[in-house]
């Protein structure tokens, strides 16, 4: 099997193991989401609510297994539990990405600690970068914010200096 298959595949199980633990603990059914291993940058995983689907990094995951199966899906997971629970509570008792009812979720559900940002390494992602410059120090920037500069839609400057940045 291809190794997009099999790292759909099991992730699909692990969502599957984790809303079915939900259900139990919930005492009600959900539906399952879609799953897509599209994911890029330096998140692990995302949760689109409206469109009921998980997305998960690919080379994240290749590199991190373990944790994907025991931290980053149950995590994603718990944004669609709330979201079908509470909905976004717009107004006075709005819900927070990762406000109390996620933290009770990814506690009394799941049993982890809950946390907002994964750990883990990030060199898998590691891109090519464009050498820039200010006033005062030399900057990398990505590949995606050099072809932004290129096409004139973004300008970025310095934090110490406020100098704009130039291809060095």
């Amino acid at each position: 099997m291809p190794m997009h298959t099999t790292m759909h595949a099991a992730l699909s199980e692990r969502v599957d193991a984790c809303f079915t633990l939900a259900e139990a603990h919930l005492g009600r059914s959900f539906p399952r989401p879609q799953i897509r291993c599209d994911l890029r940058g330096r998140a692990a995983g995302s949760a689109r609510l409206q469109t009921w689907e998980l997305r998960f990094n690919p080379a994240l995951y290749q590199a991190n297994q373990a944790a994907f199966h025991a931290e980053v899906v149950p995590h994603e997971v718990a944004h669609l539990l709330v979201y079908a629970l509470w909905g976004t509570g717009r107004g006075k008792g709005r819900v927070l990405p990762h406000g109390r009812q996620w933290q009770s979720l990814m506690q009394e559900i799941f049993g982890l600690e809950p946390r907002v940002t994964h750990r883990f390494d990030l060199a898998p992602l590691a891109e090519r970068t464009f050498a820039y410059r200010c006033a005062c120090q030399q900057h990398q920037l990505s590949v995606r914010r050099h072809n932004k500069v290129r096409r004139g839609e973004a300008r970025y400057h310095c934090r110490h200096c406020r100098a704009e940045l130039i291809p060095a």
